[in-house]
């Protein structure tokens, strides 16, 4: 692997301060949280994917919820219906209009008429992530959610793919399972993994298995000349195992983790993804796909309380949002 020093040295710049941020909102600290006038403007995710808003309100609201009745096809449906919109508003929708969303209230037809109501108001799909994908036996179907939604039927529920997933032996496995339905590519089947790993059905390491998004591969394009022989999870692999080395070389050894835990390989992944945004302000030269970032930062209203899934072992270490912001806790 060849390394742009001057390029790769903006990768731990960012991870520092993007954590800085994290830290001094944590703190109370007042605004500005940053000098930097690239993440200032536009919209950056934190360091953690863990921490932000959407993630936060999964681990909290829809996996770990105060229902202890749910089972284990409970919880993966609960995750999947979730992330396939990944906007709170419509998971919240759903759970007023059909109660505690689980297997034996997972009504198709009725959902989906549900929801042709409620796109005409607004958006029901976050913008995040492109989800894209057609498959024939779903032609028939005229709107995207209803495709989705007879994808989970069919695939997921009634040819057993989630009791395969309960079973899996590892991330990759599962990675693989989820990559062999309609409409999941390997960005959203490795999502969905991590996802899926932060539940108590499923307990893999996230540093066995990674997968490079498109981003990500952007932005280890834009911070590796060559890779060789190397693959771009590869090169996400040497940058965990040499962080400390190069934090400290270009003089970011000052990185302040979560609570106690290192960035995992899909936190590494998701900064790749970042740094690549960031770049395309900072060193426009390099183009490398998209040139512009499409997102304004606009802060967020309304508080956080931080939590993690339980079998991480952090959550005593986090302070109620009361005790870190009187506004609250606003994560972006």
């Amino acid at each position: 692997m060849k390394i742009r020093e001057d390029v790769f040295q903006y990768y731990f710049y960012f991870m520092q301060e993007r954590m800085n941020i994290f830290w001094q909102k944590y703190e109370n600290t007042s605004t500005p949280f940053t000098e930097d006038k690239i993440l200032v403007r536009h919209k950056f995710t934190n360091v953690y994917r863990a921490t932000d808003r959407v993630s936060q309100y999964l681990i909290k609201n829809v996996i770990y919820s105060s229902d202890e009745s749910l089972k284990e096809e409970d919880i993966l449906l609960r995750i999947l219906i979730f992330k396939i919109f990944n906007k709170i508003e419509t998971w919240e929708y759903l759970e007023q209009e059909f109660g505690l969303l689980r297997v034996d209230n997972f009504d198709v037809d009725k959902i989906s008429k549900r929801l042709s109501f409620l796109i005409k108001r607004k958006p029901i799909f976050n913008s995040a992530y492109m989800m894209t994908g057609t498959h024939r036996k779903y032609n028939h179907l005229h709107s995207k959610h209803e495709k989705w939604l007879n994808m989970v039927k069919k695939e997921m529920l009634e040819e057993g793919k989630f009791k395969q997933i309960i079973k899996a032996k590892s991330l990759e496995e599962i990675f693989l399972l989820l990559q062999s339905c309609s409409f999941l590519g390997d960005f959203l089947s490795y999502q969905y993994t991590i996802d899926f790993n932060y539940s108590t059905v499923i307990d893999f390491n996230e540093n066995s298995f990674v997968k490079a998004g498109i981003g990500a591969v952007r932005g280890v394009k834009k911070c590796f000349e060559d890779l060789g022989k190397y693959s771009y999870e590869d090169a996400i692999r040497y940058t965990q195992d040499n962080l400390e080395k190069y934090q400290i070389q270009y003089g970011f050894e000052g990185f302040k983790n979560l609570f106690g835990r290192e960035p995992t390989l899909i936190d590494l992944q998701n900064c790749f993804c970042e740094t690549d945004k960031y770049l395309r302000v900072k060193m426009p030269h390099l183009h490398k796909g998209n040139k512009r970032i499409k997102q304004k930062y606009n802060q967020s209203k309304g508080h956080i309380n931080l939590f993690f899934p339980p079998k991480w072992k952090i959550n005593k270490k986090v302070k109620p949002w009361s005790q870190q912001n009187s506004e609250g806790l606003t994560l972006f």
